[in-house]
């Protein structure tokens, strides 16, 4: 690894300041680094930053591994769900310019090979008119395929008539059914996911029938189940959709067009045909 990643690495196993899920004193580092599996590393007394960045840079990629997967180990913050998620989150930022992801399957973490990117594009991708997907081989709640297909059939009715204002509300109402469907078809990814809402009461996930439209948008996104520029345009057409309530439409002030439908309808396409092939 790069000394500059072995670095933030250090800081995270010391813990100190904001952002670190927990502080560790000399006797702690020398006990993390004993359930690692590492025994002949005991501190010193001397600062313990330095002393943990010289103990990683001894360390081969493959025990390098190991101390990463104990960092995201629900069993090195005893279990408490805000100092796990708070942890993958830390340790992913760490590692994205090295070209990898910490995950948790259930409570095993695990590193996988991903590519690098920190710039958002400068310009829009442009997004093709797609088909709809067939909703009734989905395998979804019954029912349900029915009204989702009845849906995309009005969204294009409303556009044919010019009824702008309709179409924009159908449209958000489809792409809500659609995130929710795959929530409860695959609940632990969604749970996992660092983005999942949290219960200030519990600090648990909230159930799905709690989850905003914008918690469904972001998490679809960080489980890899819509693309970045699907979940910059699905949280536009999110805005739009509040237009439902007239008092909010009075404050914006904001009356959707024939370009604003036609752009929210192929963001729509084009995430329900993003979830309806994680469906299948």
């Amino acid at each position: 690894m790069d000394e500059q990643t072995l670095d933030s690495l250090a800081d995270m196993i010391c813990g100190d300041g904001q952002g670190y899920p927990v502080y560790r004193t000399g006797s702690d580092l020398t006990r993390f680094f004993q359930r690692v599996g590492f025994s002949n590393f005991r501190h010193d007394g001397s600062t313990r930053k330095w002393w943990t960045l010289d103990v990683l840079k001894q360390l081969s990629d493959n025990n390098l591994k190991g101390v990463v997967l104990r960092l995201a180990d629900p069993r090195e913050y005893r279990g408490n769900q805000e100092q796990v998620k708070q942890a993958l989150s830390k340790l992913n930022e760490i590692l994205m310019p090295e070209g990898l992801k910490v995950e948790l399957d259930g409570v095993k973490p695990s590193l996988r090979a991903i590519t690098p990117q920190f710039v958002e594009r400068d310009t829009e991708p442009d997004l093709k008119t797609l088909p709809p997907p067939a909703f009734l081989t989905l395998q979804l709640e019954p029912g349900l395929g029915e009204i989702l297909s009845d849906r995309w059939e009005q969204t294009q009715r409303c556009l044919n008539t010019e009824a702008y204002l309709a179409a924009t509300i159908i449209m958000g109402s489809l792409l809500e059914g659609m995130l929710l469907s795959v929530l409860q078809k695959f609940p632990k990814e969604a749970n996992t996911c660092t983005v999942a809402p949290i219960d200030p009461k519990t600090g648990k996930v909230k159930h799905f029938a709690e989850w905003t439209l914008s918690d469904m948008i972001n998490v679809a996104h960080e489980a890899d189940w819509i693309d970045f520029d699907v979940k910059k345009f699905s949280h536009a057409l999110r805005e739009f959709r509040n237009l439902i309530h007239p008092y909010q439409q009075m404050v914006v002030r904001t009356f959707p067009d024939k370009d604003t439908c036609e752009i929210s309808w192929l963001v729509v396409q084009a995430a329900t045909n993003d979830l309806a092939r994680k469906l299948k």
